[in-house]
């Protein structure tokens, strides 16, 4: 017991090895800015059914979708709200004009198709904001999906109402 060690011993232990010009944890290399010839930046996203188209370049803030203004796109503010999340992460609203087309599913599906075509298309201008992005889970696209009807059932896993006579 003629080397005892402290917690004290310990901690020093630990910030001397800390210390010793260790080089720091490696980072991620950033990628590439990628925008076309027009200053935009371009990314795909999706979610059920919905494919959005989207364009995203410097400007005062305003989302076009399908040519209309978002206001009148998706009347829900919930939906609205949806696709201004990418910007209020990063704080950036009000620094980038979107345009954006979108086919398929419902309004739901197309605002969060719209959601993540914004923030691919974001991490394809500012390459670092991937980071606080990916860690929101902005670029994960959402795969959850309707689960298609089996025969013998009435919908997906619903059966038929059981008769006794």
């Amino acid at each position: 017991m003629a080397d005892e060690q402290t917690m004290t011993d310990l901690k020093d232990l630990a910030g001397a090895a800390l210390g010793t010009d260790a080089p720091a944890a490696p980072t991620a290399p950033l990628r590439e800015k990628q925008v076309d010839k027009q200053g935009r930046a371009y990314a795909t996203g999706r979610r059920k059914d919905a494919v959005a188209r989207v364009w995203v370049k410097p400007g005062t803030g305003k989302i076009t979708v399908n040519g209309r203004d978002q206001e009148v796109y998706f009347a829900r503010p919930t939906l609205r709200l949806v696709i201004n999340q990418p910007f209020g992460l990063t704080d950036r609203v009000g620094q980038y004009d979107v345009v954006a087309t979108v086919k398929g599913g419902g309004l739901s599906g197309q605002a969060g198709a719209v959601l993540h075509g914004i923030a691919q298309a974001l991490t394809r201008f500012e390459p670092a904001l991937r980071g606080p992005v990916k860690a929101a889970g902005f670029l994960t696209r959402d795969s959850r999906a309707v689960e298609r009807k089996k025969y013998g059932k009435a919908k997906a896993r619903r059966s038929f109402q059981f008769s006794k006579r």
